[in-house]
């Protein structure tokens, strides 16, 4: 399952600080299922439009950081 190398600091140690200050351990998720979102969005009909997608690791406690 490949992962971005950038977000080995969020799985070491005691992970990257979170909005109130704690050090927290970040879910991540595979890249590659970005890229297949995105390529489904590309191979839809050209009279068809995606206003949004929000793609995120299942453990993610919020969207957005606030």
């Amino acid at each position: 399952m490949p992962r971005p190398p950038l977000t080995e600091r969020m799985v070491q140690g005691q992970g990257v600080m979170q909005a109130d200050g704690h050090m927290a351990v970040e879910p991540r998720m595979n890249a590659d299922d970005v890229g297949r979102a995105v390529a489904h969005m590309a191979n839809l009909p050209l009279d068809t439009n995606v206003l949004f997608m929000t793609i995120m690791a299942n453990l993610m406690p919020f969207v957005g950081r606030g």
